[in-house]
Parts: structure tokens; C-alpha cells; sequence
């Protein structure tokens, strides 16, 4: 008896991890791997580079809200045009890394970015949309968060890795994301059966005062991750001087990230979501509180702040979306719309910081790899990690300032 009500339980959730991996593996390492890849076989400038990242960026923000509708419209036939995204974004990382372009290499990057972009941001909406309809089914919305996201750490951990490890360098890495995205549409197939939803618009989700405040909670809690996220090798090199030392601490980061992800989600289930989730702000914030004091050669130290930071980064990765999902669940079940608002509020961050910060560091005097003087770093520093600890600290007192019952 035990055994057959479980099984069907913990089937469908390794499907979540796996397709969750899948996405991950296919999102921030992107922006590790196709600019250098580019700059280095093809000649391509990173300013050039940089310019249509920003560009596409900007592009993939504002079509989040709209790819939320189409998500809701698409809603009764997902078995179907979920495998015709997965297999777009497939093509456009072959196409990305394992095909010679056969136009101007930059216009060839911004294609293939733009289709695996827009076939992510499609994909992303309606998993975690599906995730609101079938939370219930796999032991609430905590238990598959803790799956899901423990999926997608891991994923961004394989994928940042993969093209070191891998022969064949990044077109092996490419056929293998391809052959991971078949498996893992495979793997979930059988989700995309709930019947179509009849909140195909945004008004029930912002008509309710708890879902703006955390998509305000989320915004500003995504906030310190695209700023770090933005000035990480700028930091690492010309702050720390420890040019190399970028790619282990990165994956230190995500791999602590990873293994925490399980253990908030036990903590969340025991003493409830929001306490385990300011909690985990709070240790990030006292974590990236000690970066200033940090100078040249202080590798070692850096790395212990990061794996704290990345073990805090788990409870935001599991539990803002758990709670987000609960919300959904009550306002608008299986509304696509506001997993849309979500990826806009969360994505706008990381344009905001590229635009905002490195313009701030270019006027201090900054030149990456260069000689700089002394307030350039220590503005690089201020912005690595005490911007940070301010915008997660206004979005742990939003967080403290919710009604607790909102939560459950």
C-alpha cells in the first residue's frame, strides 16, 4: 500500500528535477559560455557581444508578460507545444555552438540567443504554471519546489562545468543539452494534461494585494543576484587579483546552492515558508556583509563567503517561488499570466544592473584588467556586495511586514 502511493508521488517529481535541470542549464550559463565562445572562435568584440546580450536581454523582458498570455491560451494543448519549444531551444543551441554560422557570426549569436531565449521564457512560464495545478497531487507546493529547484542547481552547476569536462569542448556540450531537453520533455509528458484554465489574463493577479507584494518581494530580491551576478569577474580579477579562480568558486557557489536547496524545503515543511525564507535573506545578507573587507589574494575567504551565500541562495531559489505558487493557487489556479509577471519582474533586474552599473564603474575611472585607482575598486566593491545586503535587506522587511496568514 505504501509503496504504490508513493511511487506515483516521487515519479512525476524526479520528471520536475530533471526538466528543471534542463531550463537551468540552458539560462545563466548561457551568459557564461556564448560570449567567450564566440570572441574566441570567431573574433567577435565583446563590446558587439555585450550590445545584443543587452539588447536581447531587454527583448526577452518585455515579451515575458505577453509569452504568459500565450501560455494561458495555449493552456489545453501543451502536450503539444511544449515539445515544439523544447525541441526550438534544442536547434538553437546546436545552432549557437556546434554549427559554423553561415551569416556574420554576431547576427548568427543574436539569432540563435533570440530563439533559445524566447523558446526559455515559453517553457519556464508553463512549468511553473503546470507546478500550480499539480502541486496538490505531488505533496504541495514546498515538496516540489524543493525538487524542482534542487533540479535546476544542479543544472546550472553541469552546464558551467560541462564544456571544460566534455571532448569536444562546446559543440559535445550542445548535442548533449539537446539530448538532455528530449529526455527531460520525455520525462514530463504526461503533466500537460489539466484542463485549460480560465484565467487567460493578468487582472486576478494584480487585482490581489498579496501577489503584488511579492512580485515586489521578488524584484527586489532578484536584484542583489543580477548585480553580483553582473560584477562577479570584474570583482574576482581586478579586486581579489585572482584572474582563473572564477569558475570554481562559481560552481562552489551553485553546488552549496544545490545541496541547502533540500534542506530549507525540510525546514519550510517543519516551521513554515516565510520564517525559513528570512531566515535564509538573513544569512545571505550577513554573508556578503564582510565582501568590502576583502582585498587582494583573499581567495580563500572570498570562497567561504561564497559557499554561505550560495547555501542562503537555496531558501530564495525554493521558497519565494513556493509561496508565489501558494498565492496562485488561491487568486488565479493555473493562471500562466502571473508566472509571466514573475519572469518580467525577476528578468528586468539583470538589464537594470547592466545598464545602471557598469556605466557607475566606467566613470569611477574602472578598467577591467587595467590599472584602476584605488576608488574604482573600492566602488566595484561597494557595488559587488553592499548594494546587495541594501536591496535584500528592503526586500526581507517587505517580506517581515506581510501578514503571516497571507503566506499560508
Amino acid at each position: 500500500m505504501t509503496m504504490s502511493a508513493t511511487l506515483p508521488r516521487t515519479a512525476p517529481l524526479a520528471g520536475y528535477a530533471l526538466f528543471a535541470a534542463m531550463l537551468a542549464a540552458a539560462g545563466l550559463p548561457i551568459y557564461l559560455h556564448a560570449p567567450k565562445f564566440y570572441a574566441d572562435t570567431y573574433g567577435v568584440s565583446l563590446t558587439a557581444l555585450g550590445a545584443v546580450l543587452f539588447g536581447l536581454r531587454l527583448f526577452d523582458v518585455v515579451q515575458d508578460p505577453g509569452l504568459g498570455w500565450l501560455a494561458a491560451r495555449l493552456r489545453g494543448r501543451l502536450r503539444i507545444a511544449i515539445p515544439v519549444a523544447v525541441t526550438a531551444m534544442a536547434g538553437g543551441m546546436l545552432g549557437l555552438f556546434a554549427v559554423s554560422p553561415p551569416i556574420p557570426p554576431l547576427a548568427w549569436f543574436a539569432l540563435m540567443l533570440l530563439l533559445v531565449f524566447s523558446a526559455f521564457s515559453f517553457l519556464t512560464i508553463c512549468f511553473y504554471a503546470q507546478g500550480v495545478t499539480s502541486a496538490a497531487a505531488l505533496g504541495g507546493h514546498i515538496r516540489l519546489a524543493r525538487w524542482r529547484e534542487s533540479g535546476a542547481l544542479l543544472g546550472i552547476c553541469a552546464a558551467a562545468a560541462a564544456p571544460v569536462l566534455l571532448p569536444g569542448d562546446y559543440a559535445t556540450f550542445a548535442i548533449c543539452f539537446a539530448l538532455l531537453a528530449l529526455v527531460s520533455a520525455g520525462a514530463l509528458r504526461s503533466e500537460w494534461n489539466a484542463a485549460p484554465s480560465q484565467n487567460t489574463g493578468f487582472a486576478p493577479v494584480l487585482r490581489d494585494r498579496v501577489a503584488r507584494r511579492l512580485l515586489l518581494i521578488a524584484g527586489l530580491n532578484a536584484a542583489p543576484v543580477a548585480v553580483s551576478s553582473t560584477l562577479f569577474l570584474f570583482f574576482v580579477s581586478d579586486r581579489l587579483q585572482a584572474p582563473g579562480a572564477e569558475g570554481p568558486i562559481l560552481i562552489l557557489f551553485f553546488l552549496c546552492a544545490a545541496a541547502a536547496a533540500p534542506l530549507w524545503g525540510i525546514l519550510a515543511e517543519r516551521r513554515g515558508a516565510r520564517p525559513a525564507l528570512m531566515a535564509g535573506m538573513a544569512l545571505s545578507i550577513a554573508a556578503f556583509a564582510l565582501v568590502p573587507l576583502l582585498g587582494p589574494g583573499d581567495v580563500a575567504g572570498f570562497a567561504l563567503i561564497c559557499a554561505v551565500a550560495g547555501a542562503a541562495l537555496g531558501a530564495d531559489m525554493t521558497l519565494l517561488p513556493a509561496l508565489f505558487a501558494t498565492r496562485m493557487a488561491r487568486v488565479a489556479p493555473g493562471a500562466a499570466p502571473g508566472w509571466g509577471l514573475w519572469a518580467f519582474v525577476t528578468k528586468f533586474t539583470l538589464a537594470l544592473a547592466a545598464l545602471v552599473l557598469l556605466p557607475l564603474l566606467d566613470v569611477s575611472g574602472y578598467v577591467p584588467g587595467g590599472d584602476s585607482p584605488d576608488r574604482a575598486l573600492s566602488l566595484l566593491s561597494l557595488l559587488y556586495a553592499a548594494l546587495p545586503c541594501l536591496l535584500k535587506a528592503t526586500a526581507l522587511g517587505l517580506l517581515a511586514l506581510t501578514d503571516p496568514e497571507d503566506m499560508s
